[in-house]
């Protein structure tokens, strides 16, 4: 049951889920089924998030599904949501702060609500518990003509043909690290793309290291076959250890050049090989996004493909108590793995709050029959996911393709000599300090796309995202929060 999308004083809820993706969305319906009260919260005007992105209803798409694999269980759930008297969905809610109240112990979810955020109402969701669904984004590396109109994120490309049914150019160079571009090459050439090639800076020999991790999901080689059965019928070439490592056109991509890369993703001198086209597009991977989690202090690990992820217990509940956490958030693993979390947090979520209830509860709870076969599919395919990112975990060597003038930080356009000159000259020894100096990551985006490359043009380790603000807030938004109650321990004596 979808509730009005605006609300400033929303009612108390057993459970927030954040990320209407299919962990959140599996999630609420999980516990909205148990008999708890579950505010869906997310961005986006329909569900499904990223993966099951679906075209504007005002397009008139006929069939959206033959856009997604994987679209019966989307359908299924959606089906279930809309059965569910006890869940809210709430959208068009932008996320940019979530409190935990020391007095009551209950979470108090800050939103903005809205098309975009930028000029909307502001919302306050509290309840017992919270789940995070907040999904991943796309890892970008910087590269020569990177800014330039036609260069797209690999996912956006994607975004794009599901969304909005149109295409970044006729003839695109899908180019990155990562299975994301066999399914992004094969998705643009059945809607009629011409790709030149799939430029992928790793390979996939590295796969047989990791044995057990196949033999467990035979699936994801019979899904890779799939996309590669595809782009051989559309006769385009993979071709792997190699990047795109220049863009070239005045005012939009005209080409692109591509060069051998070693092991460590340095472009071998020599190897370079111009490719036309209309358009690139370009992604190294996902990234969990958990800033909203690491604004409340949660345990984070780093992964094999150099980024953070949420550390949870076997409840897939965090550090933080009552805070429980599925999908990318816990380790880039697809939308199947997802799908699981999504479940197995959703009815944990609902034995422990539906406990403190009383226990009023139906009766699809967490029993052990339920639990224990998600629990083994999660283990299987999170063993996938963890040779899937040391697979094609990038290499340092990739500074190697940047030129001086190269913008890392587009929203302050910081050029990566900018960047070396205040390691080098200015004294600067941590990221920090080159924000300080450069303005590297102080933009629109606040450091979403930039600061790794930062910190490996500082020599600096990636760090976790700490922000206090998740999205751009209006002051008027935060002049609107009622004051602070008094603390009695505080007051004088």
């Amino acid at each position: 049951m979808t509730s009005p999308a605006e609300q400033d004083s929303s009612p108390a809820y057993d459970l927030v889920v954040i990320g209407a993706g299919p962990a959140g969305l599996a999630g609420a319906v999980a516990a909205g089924e148990a008999g708890l009260r579950v505010a869906l919260v997310d961005a986006g005007e329909q569900t499904g998030g990223q993966f099951y992105r679906s075209p504007s209803p005002g397009l008139g798409a006929r069939r959206p599904e033959a856009l997604h694999h994987g679209w019966s269980a989307y359908a299924s759930l959606r089906a279930r949501l809309d059965r569910c008297a006890g869940i809210s969905h709430l959208a068009l809610h932008h996320v940019w702060s979530v409190v935990r109240e020391d007095r009551d112990p209950t979470w108090t979810v800050h939103a903005l609500v809205g098309a975009d955020g930028t000029d909307a109402t502001p919302a306050r969701i509290s309840a017992r518990g919270l789940l995070l669904a907040t999904g991943a984004v796309e890892r970008q590396l910087p590269f020569p003509g990177w800014t330039l109109p036609g260069v797209i994120s690999a996912g956006g490309a994607q975004a794009m043909l599901k969304s909005g049914l149109v295409l970044p150019g006729r003839r695109i160079v899908v180019a990155g690290s990562g299975p994301l571009l066999l399914a992004a090459a094969s998705s643009l050439t059945a809607a009629g793309a011409r790709v030149p090639a799939v430029v992928d800076a790793t390979g996939y020999l590295g796969y047989a290291r990791h044995p057990r991790a196949l033999a467990l999901n035979p699936g994801k080689a019979a899904e890779a076959l799939t996309h590669a059965r595809a782009l051989v019928r559309h006769k385009v070439p993979v071709r792997t250890r190699t990047a795109v490592t220049e863009v070239h056109g005045t005012e939009r991509v005209e080409a692109v050049t591509v060069s051998r890369l070693d092991r460590t993703w340095r472009p071998v001198p020599g190897t370079g090989r111009r490719i036309a086209c209309d358009a690139v597009a370009v992604g190294h991977g996902l990234v969990p996004q958990i800033d909203l989690a690491t604004a409340l202090g949660c345990e984070v690990r780093r992964t094999a493909d150099d980024a953070y992820a949420l550390v949870t217990d076997d409840s897939l509940e965090t550090s933080v108590p009552a805070l429980w956490v599925a999908g990318e958030s816990r380790g880039v693993g697809g939308a199947e793995l997802a799908l699981a979390e999504g479940e197995l947090a959703g009815l944990l979520a609902a034995a422990r709050l539906g406990d403190r209830a009383g226990g009023q509860l139906t009766g699809r709870t967490a029993s052990t029959s339920r639990t224990t076969p998600l629990r083994r599919r999660i283990a299987r395919m999170r063993t996938f996911a963890d040779a899937m990112a040391a697979v094609h975990a990038p290499g340092p060597g990739w500074t190697g393709w940047l030129a001086g003038d190269t913008e890392v930080c587009r929203c302050e356009e910081v050029t990566a000599d900018r960047i070396r000159e205040a390691t080098t000259e200015l004294g600067a020894r941590d990221t920090r300090t080159v924000k300080l100096l450069t303005r590297a990551g102080m933009g629109w985006c606040q450091g979403r796309i930039c600061s790794s490359a930062v910190a490996c043009l500082a020599g600096e380790p990636s760090a976790p995202d700490r922000r206090l603000l998740s999205t751009p807030v209006p002051l008027s938004a935060l002049a609107a929060l009622p004051p602070q109650p008094a603390d009695p321990s505080e007051a004088p004596q």
